[in-house]
């Protein structure tokens, strides 16, 4: 069984960004990091069932124009996504578990990509990465869905006040990077929300960008089917009215089965990662296993 436990261990592993080493979660003993074992987001981005469903659900933020155009034009996401996953779950693993001096390390590491992030959309319209309204739109899209995912596979009966906690906890990244008026509780990203849908659109990008998210290649073959199950269920697990953009009808029967899969195969994955990100910041803190 240990065999077992430790092979889905490493396949998991090799999916996230301590597959890019780096960051040392277990030193130096006693850093708290930016937030410590008590916060919401430690809780929160704790499971890597709910933070790939998460993940790919933040394919909400393609929908904002400029947000997308910014990807297109600078990213090479069509050939690298796996690394683009590593990189993106490097940095908010890094952030949440690893040490402040780690964290504000790889904070000054995307401050700096994003200035070299700018351009114009083909009607003309500017664009930049540090625009810090640009900058509120993607960090509210993917820290919602990362919410989103835990309430459906985890928890979800987490008490109101820790979901305002959580939004509270992260916007303290996103203004790290220079947004500004961060949504902090569940009320405010909703009626962040409501305003900024009439600047929402899918067009065939985005539409484009879905179709390389389906058609993504497994990492292994004993990944494959996992991979299969999880990109339904982060694309399932979008917003209604995102969906709807998007031209996606889940009917009621597929839902309950793709919310199934992953309910049956998340305590497997549970039970065989022992040396995650957050298990080695809980050793850090000469904390127990969770």
């Amino acid at each position: 069984m240990d065999f077992i436990r430790r092979h889905i261990e490493s396949q998991v592993l090799g999916l996230t960004g301590l597959a890019l080493g780096g960051i040392d979660y277990e030193n130096p003993p006693g850093e708290p990091g930016l937030f410590g074992p008590d916060s919401a987001c430690w809780q929160v981005h704790s499971d890597f069932t709910c933070m790939l469903a998460g993940g790919i659900s933040a394919l909400l933020q393609a929908l904002h124009p400029l947000a997308l155009a910014g990807v297109w034009d600078h990213s090479n996401f069509r050939s690298d996504l796996l690394g683009r996953l590593r990189r993106t779950g490097q940095f908010i693993a890094a952030t949440t578990y690893g040490s402040r001096a780690d964290a504000e390390r790889l904070l000054a590491r995307v401050r700096k990509v994003h200035i070299q992030v700018r351009g114009q959309t083909a009607d003309g319209t500017p664009y930049a990465a540090s625009d810090p309204e640009l900058l509120t739109w993607v960090h509210v899209a993917e820290v919602s869905s990362f919410l989103s995912a835990y309430l459906r596979y985890r928890d979800p009966a987490l008490p109101a006040d820790r979901q305002d906690r959580y939004y509270a906890e992260v916007a303290l990244i996103a203004e790290h990077l220079g947004a500004r008026q961060v949504p902090r509780s569940r009320a405010e990203v909703a009626a962040y929300f409501a305003s900024i849908r009439p600047a929402l659109q899918c067009d065939e990008r985005c539409r484009e960008l879905l179709d390389i998210l389906r058609a993504a290649p497994s990492p292994s073959h004993l990944a494959r089917p996992f991979g299969a199950l999880m990109m339904q269920a982060g694309i399932e697990l979008l917003p209604q009215w995102a969906g709807a953009l998007y031209g996606l009808d889940f009917g009621q029967s597929r839902r309950q089965a793709i919310q199934a899969g992953v309910n049956a195969s998340a305590p497997l994955l549970r039970w065989a990662v022992r040396n995650g990100s957050v298990h080695r910041a809980r050793r850090r803190m000469g904390l127990p296993p969770s």
